[in-house]
């Protein structure tokens, strides 16, 4: 089958299997005995659970067992003080509607759906609060600090400005809703020896969560998960409902598969938590930023703290001598949020970017030429200067691949028969970090070199940049090299999050290789070979069947004198109906500063990935709570909207594709967050363009056109 296709060096590597039906994700593994879990979920918002009648349920056919606080086995980190926030079937205490409080096994899923069906739980309720927005403005409600106040010369310095702006901005709860449903497979054998297939963004995270919980060696457990549906984010972390997946492997002494259903991923691992923010602006009537103030709201969960970086762009984004940001969470009871891609950054651009754009209509400038006028040369917020930064040049691609010359700076001034025309930008930015990781590097006499480490790949095509990075440092075809991956039992590798896996791995597969070279060049040299002799021919002159070399790579210390981030560039087309409100995307280019491209084809999937986010950020995604009840109403595709083919146009990527000299030895800085951070205020801000509408609350619904 593999010889249909023809790859070139900047195809996926893992391509082929994903489109034939062999790779295998965590579901599809068959295990001897295996058996099968089905949750059962509160039907309360919050209180105890005061009985608990499964007798129907047990004597329902092929019925195994039902885990519940009742009978809850042994884990010892649950028996301690402290731990885990929410110990899974510890308590008979309920905190969030839809929280797992008991496990069905059965022989098959089928068996196990209906037993579930017949466990009859009483309660006894609480009064509970899930209504964000009202906390917000309600002075008893509970808010914590989410991070530390930051000033930055005067406070409140824009109400002083020449010009000024002050606008609120909201965002719904937006939830993670990749193909592949989130679950587990657990395996506890004789001697505590643990195997999970496991859907998760780290096979060693995951193995020190289960490890630290159960109190049992690392080593005991093996993690496996090669390849994962989508992530987002809410795999970054061992869900409690996983745990009981362990806990009833345990307990019956069988393989215990646990996939939860569509409806259980809007409340059992996590969202993008909704926001409420005020923004500030204050400038110059000749354009200089003189204030920034931004005030985030955050919501949360009563039984575990979260927080994430809603504010920390309007630190340092633009030049002010003037700024000052506070973020809290609103404590309600709901389950815990999660990062999503774009975590925080994506919320917090969405407000400032918005913000940028008002007051650049507000001092009759075009957005474009307002943002460049307050680009600053270094990072005001750290004292330190940019690793690097090209933003100015992509500002400069961007706005002449878009037409940004055919905006006009009325809104309202261009239109195609029924339909309004706008142009938008916005800018995105997140961190651009590089961990610690190792990778085993494996060079046979056979022509091939294996390579090792304990990463994820959770979709941007981590074993393609790796292998590239192989490739052109050894001078072999990617064909000859495989990298692996999603395996607890390799050298340790940090998860897949924060845009930072090709930084850190790719740089210990450098290293790998530039000692591997090494090492062959000194063996030739005491074999008296010429200095140009292939690996191959020194291995076999020296008997030598393969060399194996293993690498720790972590950032320098010189980079602690440099702010690194990754910028983008988002310039949107849309149309807007006159008559139905309804909103279209026509043109998308995305510009990415993000220093060296290493795999261009996987990067341009990134980022267009991204901006489909981005869209659905926009336009479409909204979790809807019926607060009466602290549940949600659309907790299913055909009501929660993503975006689909006739949504997307065609989108645009350009790289500035300048290596930055700090970060690593590629000079390659992450890409993913930022692909999606700012969107959503390009397209809010294209639609202002188009209609003179300012839509302040996501997603951009006909309804709020056509009533704003």
């Amino acid at each position: 089958m593999e010889d249909l296709f023809f790859l070139d060096e900047n195809d996926r590597v893992d391509g082929v299997a994903k489109v034939t039906g062999k790779a295998k994700y965590f579901a599809e593994f068959q295990l001897p005995g295996l058996v099968y879990g089905v949750l059962v979920t509160s039907t309360i918002t919050k209180g105890k659970i005061t009985a608990i009648d499964a007798k129907a349920a047990n004597n329902a056919p092929g019925v195994l067992g039902i885990l519940s606080h009742l009978n809850k086995p042994s884990v010892p980190a649950y028996e301690q003080e402290g731990g885990s926030p929410m110990k899974i079937f510890y308590t008979d205490q309920v905190f969030f509607n839809g929280q797992p409080i008991a496990l069905v096994v059965a022989d098959t899923f089928e068996r196990a759906t209906y037993a579930a069906s017949l466990v009859k739980v009483s309660y006894e309720k609480a009064s509970f609060n899930t209504d964000f927005e009202g906390s917000i403005k309600d002075p008893k409600a509970k808010k914590l600090q989410g991070q530390a106040p930051y000033k930055r010369g005067l406070e409140d310095a824009y109400k002083t400005a020449e010009v000024k702006i002050e606008a609120t901005y909201t965002l719904p709860v937006e939830t993670h809703n990749p193909m592949e449903l989130h679950g587990i497979i657990a395996d506890w054998g004789p001697n505590d020896k643990v195997t999970l297939y496991a859907k998760t963004q780290g096979v060693k995270s995951t193995q020190n969560t289960v490890a630290n919980t159960f109190k049992i060696p690392a080593e005991n457990i093996q993690v496996n998960s090669e390849f994962v549906g989508g992530g987002f984010g809410m795999a970054l972390r061992t869900w409690p409902l996983e745990i009981a997946a362990v806990m009833a492997s345990k307990q019956l002494k069988k393989p215990v598969k646990l996939v939860i259903t569509r409806d259980q991923m809007f409340t059992m691992v996590g969202n993008r938590p909704a926001s409420h923010q005020k923004i500030g602006l204050g400038a110059s009537k000749d354009g200089k930023i003189t204030g920034i103030t931004h005030t985030a709201f955050g919501q949360g969960a009563t039984y575990e703290n979260f927080t994430e970086g809603v504010v920390n762009m309007s630190k340092f984004m633009y030049a002010s001598e003037n700024v000052n940001t506070n973020y809290y969470v609103v404590p309600l009871d709901m389950g815990v949020p999660i990062w999503m891609r774009g975590p925080g950054e994506a919320t917090g651009a969405f407000a400032l970017e918005s913000a940028i754009d008002e007051l650049a209509h507000a001092l009759d400038m075009d957005p474009l030429d307002f943002r460049i006028k307050n680009d600053p040369e270094t990072d005001l917020a750290q004292n330190r200067p940019f690793s690097s930064k090209y933003v100015k040049e992509a500002y400069r691609l961007g706005a002449a691949k878009i037409g940004w010359s055919n905006r006009k700076n009325k809104p309202g001034s261009l239109s195609d028969g029924p339909w309004q025309l706008g142009y938008g930008v916005s800018v995105g930015v997140f961190n651009a970090s590089r961990g610690r990781a190792s990778v085993k590097g494996i060079l046979k006499a056979d022509g091939t070199l294996v390579l090792q480490s304990a990463t994820s790949d959770i979709g941007p095509g981590t074993g393609t940049g790796m292998t590239l990075i192989a490739s052109r440092l050894m001078g072999l075809p990617v064909d000859k090299i495989t990298f692996e991956l999603g395996d607890s039992s390799l050298p340790p590798a940090p998860s897949q999050g924060g845009s930072a896996t090709l930084s850190t791995v790719g740089s210990a597969v450098n290293d790998v290789c530039v000692s591997l070279k090494s090492t062959i060049a000194e063996l030739a040299a005491n074999s008296n070979m010429p200095a140009t002799s292939n690996f191959v021919e020194v291995l076999k002159k020296n008997n030598l069947p393969m060399i194996e070399v293993t690498k720790q790579s972590q950032g320098s210390s010189e980079a602690r004198n440099y702010s690194m981030y990754s910028f983008s560039i988002h310039f949107v087309q849309v149309k807007v109906h006159q008559t139905t409100g309804v909103v279209k995307v026509s043109k998308i280019v995305s510009v990415g500063d993000s220093g060296k491209i290493v795999s261009p084809k996987t990067a341009r999937s990134q980022m267009i990935g991204g901006a489909v986010g981005g869209i659905g950020m926009a336009l479409t995604e909204e979790a809807i709570l019926d607060n009466r009840y602290g549940r949600y109403v659309n907790n299913n595709f055909a009501d929660y909207h993503v975006p689909v083919n006739a949504d997307v146009p065609d989108i645009d990527v350009i790289f500035i594709d300048k290596p930055d000299p700090v970060i690593n030895p590629m000079g390659a800085k992450g890409m993913g967050e930022i692909a999606l951070i700012g969107f959503s205020a390009a397209v809010a801000n294209a639609v202002f363009n188009a209609t003179g509408k300012r839509i302040r609350s996501l997603p951009i619904t006909p309804d709020k056109i056509l009533t704003a």
